[in-house]
């Protein structure tokens, strides 16, 4: 999985910038599925500046609080051969995040990792090769390549021999979509 240092630059006890933490405190992993870092997050923005904790380490859900943003590292594997496997362990981990809207039966058909948030999200593929997946299309974004998702449907699948590490900031936003009631 990936390894990374986080420095977290602010005052030092004389007001002086300074590097306050190196490591990277919040990480969670499955093996074959995901690992991911939350780097940092906040519960408000403005960002407060003047709190000194590790603030990376406030936030257990995939989407950041609301009114807040979180900045986060994502290590994706090659997709899992066995698909009812890895949309399983994905469902899990969806509730262990507490997702807001969880993926329809035909999302999942398109890809396990479907997912929809209401945030915006803005995010650079560091290294490797991913599929972005839509709705409606696919995209191959390799080491440089950057994405804007904007409150919608979206999955991750690589197609690739090597893991892809992704890393972006997620923005709380106002719903892309408008709740239907049935």
């Amino acid at each position: 999985m990936a390894k990374l240092k986080r420095y977290v630059v602010g005052p030092d006890a004389g007001g002086r910038s300074a590097v306050l933490m190196t490591e990277a405190t919040n990480v969670q992993e499955s093996p074959g599925f995901f690992w991911r870092a939350t780097l940092w997050s906040t519960r408000e923005v403005p960002v407060d500046n003047s709190l000194a904790d590790d603030r990376g380490l406030d936030l257990k859900s995939r989407e950041p609080f609301p009114g807040g943003m979180l900045f986060r590292a994502l290590e994706i594997p090659p997709d899992a051969e066995d698909k009812s496997a890895h949309r399983k362990r994905l469902l899990e981990f969806n509730l262990e995040v507490e997702q807001k809207h969880a993926p329809s039966d035909e999302d999942l058909q398109r890809h396990p990792s479907m997912q929809r948030t209401d945030t915006l999200d803005c995010i650079v593929c560091v290294k490797g090769e991913i599929y972005l997946v839509t709705d409606v299309e696919e995209v191959l974004m390799t080491a440089g390549d950057t994405v804007v998702i904007r409150g919608t449907n979206h999955a991750w699948s690589n197609r690739s021999s090597a893991p892809a590490l992704l890393v972006g900031c997620m923005i709380d936003a106002a719903p892309a979509h408008k709740e239907t009631s049935k």
